[in-house]
């Protein structure tokens, strides 16, 4: 789900109250500080964007029976041509796939902008060690090296930027 003016956390703290399970990708940030430290900063790793695992029934009946819920808003697919699938919905598999990646907070991963380059085709591969053990992506070339890119098709992709070769395993 879209929720505006930067109030993920704040729905997240919500959500659980309620009993309702979200994730939220994070990331450092790093500030100078006046006196020349370094302040580091966990924040959200994509802007107004929350995945929350319910049903759309129970999201619609928070949105109009508390207010605050009114910030969050379906993220939605316009090209999408049945109304029943113009809310997008991720498969609990992607998902995982995703969490499994973005849990790992560290300089190996960036987060991408939904460019045309991830719809190209790439070899699919399984990560057999390491801290992505079991995470499956696709090998695409970013900034000329190449990368495993796990991603939630429309939504959000991840690059993972150093995986040994020895420890990809194409699927079929």
């Amino acid at each position: 789900m879209r929720i505006t003016y930067n109030r993920e956390l704040k729905i997240k703290n919500r959500l659980e109250q309620e009993g309702i399970e979200s994730f939220i990708p994070m990331q450092y940030e790093f500030e100078k500080t006046s006196d020349w430290n370094v302040k580091k900063t966990l924040v959200p790793a994509i802007r107004g964007l929350i995945f929350v695992h319910s049903s759309q029934q129970e999201l619609t009946r928070l949105k109009m029976y508390n207010p605050d819920f009114e910030p969050m808003h379906y993220t939605t697919n316009h090209f999408s041509e049945t109304q029943q699938d113009r809310i997008l919905r991720v498969p609990d598999r992607q998902m995982e796939n995703f969490m499994r990646v973005v849990a790992v907070q560290d300089e190996r991963i960036t987060y991408l902008e939904m460019n045309e380059y991830l719809l190209k085709p790439g070899r699919h591969v399984r990560i057999t060690d390491g801290d992505f053990k079991g995470a499956e992506g696709v090998i695409k070339r970013i900034k000329k090296r190449q990368c495993v890119v796990v991603q939630i098709e429309g939504i959000a992709a991840v690059a993972i930027t150093f995986v040994p070769s020895a420890w990809l395993e194409e699927i079929k």
